[in-house]
């Protein structure tokens, strides 16, 4: 209590000097204000008494740019801290702010957090998609913050059935696999920016192209696609074969 206590008596509201400042105030509301709110207070109000003080610490870092030279600088930013806020459009204006955001591992999983807390999982596809295919290693984390039943489903189901090699990079294939286990996904997954250099990314689009010329009967185009995406994932391939033997059996 007289931690929260101190806390309520008020702090500076005056724009951080520099990232170490900003680091220092985040760890100290991390470690030890949260740490004595969850042992303090019921569960269900820790969040939202801690609410304007990661609101104080975003305002007074919103003049400080995005570093990610190292994981231990990428959360010294105004937009997770307006997450941990809980203002999911503050969030997003933060990260629109950093040039190239989508390119960057952090800043495209704070986008992605802020896209499916403002309009759902729907609309979060594409970005879910593009970190996936970026750094499969942030697409796991970034679901246990999600905590979204259905995502959580589909994330087992894949672990359980996907021919992969059971390592982190097996996620760069999810948006793939998607597109035969919810065909229906295919126009949200075909608004994620593609990223040529990946060949989890290429798959996922050449699949997109092959549910659509299945679609219009185009048999011909078909073997030649057919053949690349054998080239790009053997594994995938024949799972996309045994859902084609199962529908036309």
């Amino acid at each position: 209590m007289t931690v929260l206590v101190r806390e309520l008596e008020g702090g500076s509201t005056a724009p951080f000097a520099d990232h170490a400042a900003l680091a220092i105030a985040r760890r100290q509301l991390e470690d030890e204000v949260a740490s004595a709110a969850r042992r303090v207070l019921p569960a269900q109000a820790v969040q939202p008494w801690l609410a304007p003080y990661w609101q104080a610490l975003a305002a007074r870092a919103a003049t400080l740019p995005f570093r990610g030279d190292a994981d231990s600088h990428a959360g010294n930013h105004a937009a997770p801290l307006w997450l941990r806020a809980g203002d999911w459009a503050a969030a997003s204006d933060a990260v629109e702010r950093i040039e190239s955001w989508w390119r960057i591992p952090a800043p495209l999983a704070w986008m992605t957090e802020a896209r499916y807390r403002t309009e759902g999982l729907d609309a979060a596809w594409p970005l879910l998609a593009e970190l996936a295919w970026l750094v499969p290693a942030w697409f796991t984390p970034l679901l246990r913050i999600l905590s979204d039943a259905s995502l959580d489903a589909l994330r087992r189901r894949f672990d359980a059935e996907f021919p992969g090699s059971g390592q982190l990079d097996d996620y760069a294939w999810f948006p793939a696999w998607l597109l035969l286990v919810k065909p229906a996904l295919a126009g949200r997954l075909g608004e994620a920016r593609v990223r040529r250099d990946q060949a989890a990314s290429r798959a996922t689009a050449l699949l997109g192209e092959i549910l659509r010329r299945e679609h219009e009967g185009d048999q011909g185009e078909l073997v030649s696609l057919r053949q690349k995406l054998s080239r790009l994932h053997a594994g995938l391939f024949d799972v996309y074969m045994a859902t084609r033997k199962v529908q036309y059996r």
